[in-house]
């Protein structure tokens, strides 16, 4: 059988660790984001801006620092995808699976499922967004040329 060209194996303790250093990633990037902004707003980042589904809102000012963050986060974990996936046809599926999580950690944090029009419509701006950025990136990548050397690779 002849070789393929980028041919990968199923590697499932690979894809889990992708999965957690992505959600690990998520989380860490949200807090510093909430961290950064909730110094204009004069608020500290919190477990209730990041989970709860009422604070997201245009009429707060801690709503739209939240909304903020959630949409800067969606940029820079499209970073993430970059750098730990490089995948552009797995940037879709890391994305819903991390948003999903984050979906999961929300109802249970409230003990109800998020019911909030603004809580959909962000998570929902930041999957594309995340999505999108991060597959644009990893195709950059993957659509390099590979350079071919004229010099021989030994001396026979």
């Amino acid at each position: 059988m002849a070789a393929q060209f980028r041919s990968y194996v199923w590697d499932p303790a690979l894809i889990v660790a992708q999965m957690v250093l992505l959600q690990a990633g998520y989380y860490s990037s949200l807090g510093l984001w909430l961290a950064l902004l909730g110094t204009l707003g004069s608020t500290g980042p919190s477990l209730q801006q990041v989970f709860s589904d009422e604070i997201l809102g245009f009429s707060t000012p801690p709503g739209r620092l939240s909304m903020m963050a959630f949409i800067l986060n969606a940029l820079t974990c499209a970073l993430a995808l970059l750098y730990f996936i490089r995948r552009g046809k797995q940037c879709l599926d890391f994305t819903v699976t991390v948003h999903f999580f984050h979906l999961l950690g929300c109802w249970v944090y409230n003990s109800r499922f998020p019911a909030t029009l603004t809580w959909w419509l962000v998570h929902v701006v930041c999957t594309a967004l995340m999505a999108a950025i991060g597959e644009y990136l990893c195709m950059r990548i993957e659509l390099r040329e590979i350079p071919l050397s004229s010099a021989p690779k030994s001396n026979v």
